[in-house]
């Protein structure tokens, strides 16, 4: 295949991306929730296990599961100060973001 050709099949794939529509289910919150937790006892994501709830192909790549929170500079400087940090140093108050998590999670496995 020429580079040509796979430029092209490249493009066509982004396209087909392009062409997916997000679908949001508004669902009554215990629903919500209990499919949050399957798909946490299956590994997957909450869209991916949806996906299979329908019958839909899943990717068969594995993908890295991750906890996300959106910071605010407020949020940053909060954190600053409870570690001992300056609020620029961002990859400090990841990291002790990180073990306060890992913290909470031992303390949950030990008492839940």
């Amino acid at each position: 295949m020429s580079k040509k050709q796979q430029i092209s099949a490249k493009w066509a794939k982004e396209k087909q991306a392009v062409r997916a529509t997000q679908v949001a289910f508004d669902l009554a919150e215990k629903v919500q929730h209990r499919i949050r937790k399957q798909a946490v006892q299956e590994n997957l994501t909450p869209s991916d296990y949806i996906r299979k709830t329908l019958g839909l192909k899943i990717s068969a790549r594995p993908k890295r599961l991750r906890l996300s929170v959106s910071l605010t500079p407020d949020d940053m400087l909060q954190l600053a100060e409870r570690f001992g940090l300056t609020a620029d140093d961002r990859i400090a108050i990841k990291q002790k973001a990180a073990e306060a998590l890992i913290e909470h999670a031992e303390y949950l496995k030990h008492h839940s």
